[in-house]
């Protein structure tokens, strides 16, 4: 391998990038958290018509060991009934996942972990999601795929926002 390095830098090509290797080492349930408000009240959920939000939320860092990071997965669901507004169940899920990545280039690093390894772990989280709430009494919630790459480019813009906020002077 060295001397296919040596002889395409002598024919004046560029020497070949590392491999991108990708390994998810292990994915977990960190916390989990399913409230029933209906059951509660002893209404039957198919009396109400749902109205579903679901909100996304990522963080990664790296661990003690090279080219290992944790990733984590935020998914909060509520769901309220249409007509008078209350919160029918509420569902939190935290979901971790560690990945082994080597070959990215340090300044796509950050947005390859909080775009690439969520992408991967997410048909794992939506079966969760869909076996709690179904588990729990209502019609399977089968969250839409998230765009994570949106997410990230919202995340930026609101980490820029805040940014230019503290140093704006206030008068």
């Amino acid at each position: 391998m060295t001397d296919e390095n040596t002889a395409a830098a002598a024919d004046g090509a560029q020497p070949a990038q590392p491999q991108l290797r990708m390994q998810v080492l292990a994915q977990f349930i960190r916390d989990m958290s399913f409230e029933n408000m209906v059951a509660k009240k002893g209404i039957s959920a198919s009396d109400v018509q749902p109205d579903i939000q679901v909100a996304v939320s990522l963080d990664a860092r790296k661990r003690p060991v090279d080219h290992q990071y944790d990733v984590i997965s935020k998914y909060r669901c509520t769901s309220k009934n249409k007509t008078n507004g209350e919160t029918l169940f509420l569902l939190e899920v935290e979901y971790g996942a560690i990945f082994h990545v080597e070959g990215v280039p340090e300044e796509q690093l950050h947005p390859f972990l909080l775009i690439e390894c969520p992408r991967l772990v997410f048909p794992f989280v939506r079966r969760i999601i869909s076996d709690v709430t179904r588990d729990g009494g209502f019609p399977p919630l089968n969250i839409d795929t998230v765009d994570f790459v949106a997410l990230y480019r919202q995340e930026l813009a609101r980490r820029a926002q805040a940014a230019q906020a503290q140093t704006t002077p206030v008068n």
